[in-house]
């Protein structure tokens, strides 16, 4: 699931954005943030892989915040959702992603959102080549990213469970879910992080939640009710 921060002066507006992402099923809305100051904070802290920005606000605006990001070795990608039009060419100049004009519609919205996926999972690299460092027995390794079925997180640690064994990241749950998802992988679950390519059986329990049954692994992996049908697109059923 993807990142988002959402940056508007109007707590409002900020309140209907928010409404419409978890709509979706497509969009973690991380953090919220009032004014270009009080964003660079929160990206800082949270990191995202998307900002939802608006153009006008108090001290600096939108624009001069998405030129400003733009600096950084990994940027979030912008998309700007505002009452006025007229900004849109200015918008594009400073590389935003889209332009959404208020109100906005969730088939519109979506529209974004998929743009900003296709994106990330053309500048991503192959499972092949993608490798996770770990530690196991007092040694740091790299495990390649395609051998992994399933990362579950326990306290500020994440475990890497592959066909044979368990590995110990210190990197956390959401930072790995951000480099791996555009290589296959969906977060069913706030403690789980699962490779689809793995999964060979889904069992519907009490709830609406799902259990997942992965290649050569003896425990179920609970998906959450909140992600299951989007899971469930995911895979195609």
């Amino acid at each position: 699931m993807l990142k988002a921060i959402i940056v508007d002066d109007e707590a409002p507006a900020r309140s209907e954005l928010n409404f419409l992402l978890d709509e979706t099923g497509e969009v973690e809305v991380v953090a919220e943030a009032a004014n270009v100051r009080e964003a660079i904070e929160k990206l800082r802290d949270v990191g995202a892989d998307i900002m939802f920005l608006d153009v006008n606000m108090p001290g600096a605006n939108g624009l001069q915040l998405a030129d400003a990001l733009r600096k950084l070795k990994y940027p979030p990608y912008i998309i700007f959702v505002t009452a006025y039009s007229e900004f849109a060419v200015k918008a594009f100049e400073v590389e935003a992603t889209d332009y959404l004009v208020k109100p906005v519609e969730t088939d519109r919205l979506l529209k974004a959102i998929n743009k900003v996926k296709q994106l990330i999972a053309a500048q991503g690299r192959s499972t092949a080549n993608e490798r996770i460092p770990v530690e196991k027995g007092g040694k740091k390794l790299l495990v390649p990213a395609n051998k992994i079925h399933y990362i579950m997180a326990k306290d500020d640690y994440s475990y890497l469970h592959t066909e044979n064994d368990r590995y110990l990241s210190t990197v956390s749950l959401a930072q790995l879910e951000s480099k791996l998802e555009p290589l296959g992988f969906f977060r069913v679950h706030r403690r789980y992080l699962v490779n689809l390519s793995c999964v060979e059986e889904v069992d519907s329990v009490s709830g609406g939640t799902l259990l997942l049954t992965l290649t050569g692994e003896e425990e179920k992996i609970p998906v959450s009710r909140r992600r299951a049908a989007s899971l469930k697109k995911a895979l195609g059923l």
